[in-house]
């Protein structure tokens, strides 16, 4: 009787035992506001002062350090992977369909790390760079501000494979929108709200060439000033660049969708956000409320930060963002 008493405590502090394991490694596996507090203090400040001065000497950076957290979030989740170059032996995501001569902003995440290696040296990861400088683009143009949670490793591989088949195209219908995020975890909420990133940037010609010559949902007087600028032959004019909010280019605000109410989406897959779809009540709704969309968006940009990010002894620190150590 005492050996079987023995034997079930044993076992129950066994169990125990893996309990709070799995508990400590679940908890040390969660991204937190605070997971910087001690180790790099300084970081959020450090980030934000080389966003605004890389803003002021060019308004389109925002735009373009938004995209490289999107770009690097849905390939095998946000892991920094979207800013590791092309070696002799070893193929990055840069090069993928959605990101060759579209990307940018580069040369700036270089810099943001620089400074906070000054401060911190080893201990902020290019992920998590990337989900700040993310925030603060949004708040320096004018957009509302959300609590960036960090922690997150570095990877040392990419997918151009993924990049190709995971990042959205401009060219999809509302349900290959739906599809393509709901493939992340993220709702169609999610998606409509994150679409209203492109109330600031630029697009190339060539990904809105097809819409401004064929498509009828489209405001006639748009379309007409859009072709100035980007001629219908293909391969003639692609890289020429269009805002994607005509009303505010660089200013982080709703007019994104008061554009695709009056049929002035730049590119066909902004548009099927509101052609009579399921998402026509939330883009309304936007529309009419910049404030909704400001907690919207920022809610969906921490959904987007907490796609598969590595964390615990997974991936690493890169001591350079374009190379694994």
């Amino acid at each position: 009787m005492a050996s079987s008493l023995s034997s079930s405590a044993s076992m129950a502090i066994v169990t125990l035992t893996i309990f709070l394991a799995f508990l400590l490694g679940s908890s040390s596996a969660q991204l937190s506001t605070s997971y910087y507090s001690k180790s790099c203090p300084k970081v959020f400040t450090t980030v934000k002062s080389v966003v605004k001065s890389a803003i002021l000497k060019e308004n389109r950076m925002g735009a373009s350090l938004l995209r490289l957290h999107f770009h690097d979030c849905f390939v095998n989740g946000c892991d920094g992977s979207v800013l590791l170059d092309d070696t002799s032996n070893f193929t990055g995501e840069k090069t993928a369909a959605p990101n060759l001569n579209s990307l940018r902003g580069f040369t700036v995440v270089d810099k943001i790390k620089s400074a906070v290696e000054k401060e911190c040296r080893g201990v902020v990861s290019c992920a998590d760079i990337l989900a700040i400088a993310a925030r603060d683009s949004v708040v320096i143009l004018g957009g509302g501000s959300w609590n960036v949670k960090v922690g997150r490793k570095d990877a040392r591989t990419a997918s151009p494979a993924a990049a190709n088949s995971s990042i959205p195209q401009p060219t999809f219908s509302l349900n290959a929108l739906i599809s393509s995020f709901q493939a992340q975890g993220l709702s169609a909420k999610d998606m409509v709200a994150l679409s209203g990133g492109h109330t600031i940037g630029l697009a190339r010609c060539i990904t809105f060439r097809n819409r401004i010559y064929n498509e009828s949902n489209i405001d006639n007087s748009f379309a007409k000033t859009r072709q100035q600028n980007c001629p219908r032959r293909t391969g003639t004019g692609d890289k020429k660049l269009a805002p994607l909010d005509v009303q505010t280019p660089t200013a982080f605000d709703n007019d994104y969708y008061k554009n695709l109410i009056n049929q002035k989406g730049l590119l066909h897959s902004d548009q099927q956000l509101f052609n009579g779809g399921s998402t026509d009540s939330q883009v309304r709704r936007y529309s009419n409320n910049p404030s909704s969309f400001s907690a919207d968006f920022g809610a969906a940009m921490i959904n987007m930060g907490d796609i598969k990010p590595l964390t615990g002894s997974n991936g690493e620190i890169r001591r350079k963002c374009r190379k694994i150590n």
